[in-house]
């Protein structure tokens, strides 16, 4: 698993919008599959709100983050769910052509998109996407996945309790013993990304 690091991917804000209710969440995989017609993929956790809202309207955003992204943006979509919260309470967003948000600040482009087939790849969904819009917005460099372990998260506090800590997302488990099955209730990670205090 530690070579999984090792693939460059960036961070990015995946919105969606269902019944005059918008919402949010950060996914690490997005990517171009085609040029022609333009089409990007992107694996989504099923157990994230975003992910039934995309299945129900077909539609989404992406805003692709930039290396000025703060961690309390990575906190308001990553740690809490748009089921309990309204992400974008104080989050600075604009409207694209098809209505959805996508952030203003911390972001240097946004892509539009219409979902025309999804794949089943166990905890997540591959939606399949065509462009139906996007801009840049800022000449700064994209926040990749390296970037943001560097210079974007906390260094983890110094352990004072036996436990388990995500290297995702920084959630404790107390315990001695981690449960091979154990999810983290924060990013919905397996207990594969936990490391000992």
């Amino acid at each position: 698993m530690k070579v999984m690091e090792k693939i460059s991917c960036g961070l990015f804000i995946l919105t969606a919008r269902t019944g005059g209710r918008d919402n949010g969440c950060v996914v690490n995989t997005v990517m171009q599959v085609t040029a022609a017609p333009n089409r990007i993929a992107v694996a989504v956790n099923k157990q994230n709100c975003t992910h039934d809202m995309m299945l129900e309207t077909k539609e989404f955003n992406v805003s692709v983050l930039d290396e000025a992204s703060q961690f309390s943006t990575f906190k308001n979509f990553g740690f809490q769910s748009g089921r309990d919260a309204d992400k974008f309470a104080a989050i600075s967003f604009a409207r694209s052509a098809n209505g959805l948000a996508y952030l203003t600040q911390e972001c240097n482009g946004y892509i539009s998109a219409r979902i025309v087939e999804t794949v089943d790849v166990g905890t997540h969904t591959l939606f399949i996407a065509e462009v139906t819009d996007g801009a840049v917005l800022s000449g700064r460099p994209s926040a990749t996945y390296s970037f943001y372990h560097e210079h974007i998260k906390p260094a983890a506090a110094p352990a004072q309790k036996k436990g388990f800590i995500c290297v995702i997302c920084g959630y404790i488990y107390e315990g001695d013993v981690l449960p091979p099955d154990f999810i983290c209730p924060i990013c919905k990670h397996p207990a594969s990304d936990f490391r000992p205090l």
